[in-house]
């Protein structure tokens, strides 16, 4: 039986990964230099939430390979590709954290994307910070900290909002699946 468990964790965790892949590619608003508006997040979330912690994390960093090798990763050295793609993906496992609980979505979703937005943060004031514009968003960028924070927010925010909005459609039709109460264990 838990042979079969574990195959069903692996086939279901490759699916989705593939399916967070292809999601990727339909992006519905592009940042200049990285980061845009996608359903990426959402299959990676969600087999978080359905299988935990463990396999979270691992499936949020094989996106992140992915996402480097196939959606035209660009990085200014091997600490770019750790944070803004290893890392950056890879906590997005941490909505398993949320596995078993009320809500376990929804919450996910926070968790989640909320790691994703601070790993784009602080990579993005520490590495990317010398590349700041002298204004964006029609102020005037003094601060990498500051750039950062608004750069990033302005595309995870809506992925993060569009993931919970997602599963907030889909939790009455398929409640059961989001909650993984049909992994029988």
């Amino acid at each position: 039986m838990k042979k079969n468990f574990t195959l069903r964790a692996l086939t279901e965790g490759a699916v989705l990964v593939a399916a967070a892949q292809v999601l990727s590619y339909l992006k519905l608003w592009r940042m200049p230099w990285g980061g845009s508006i996608t359903l990426a997040m959402l299959p990676v979330l969600l087999y978080a939430v359905r299988w935990g912690l463990a396999n979270g994390l691992l499936a949020g960093f094989v996106l992140g390979i992915l996402q480097f090798m196939f959606d035209g990763g660009f990085s200014i050295g091997w600490q770019s590709i750790v944070g803004d793609y290893l890392l950056a993906y890879g906590v997005l496992g941490l909505a398993g954290l949320a596995h078993g609980k009320k809500g376990g979505v929804f919450l996910g979703a926070l968790i989640g994307g909320f790691a994703r937005f601070l790993v784009h943060f602080v990579v993005g004031a520490t590495l990317w910070g010398e590349y700041m514009p002298e204004s964006f968003f029609g102020m005037t960028m003094k601060s990498p900290w500051f750039y950062s924070f608004l750069y990033n927010l302005a595309y995870m925010l809506p992925n993060i909002l569009i993931c919970v909005l997602v599963f907030a459609l889909l939790i009455k039709p398929m409640g059961k699946y989001l909650r993984g109460e049909d992994l029988a264990r």
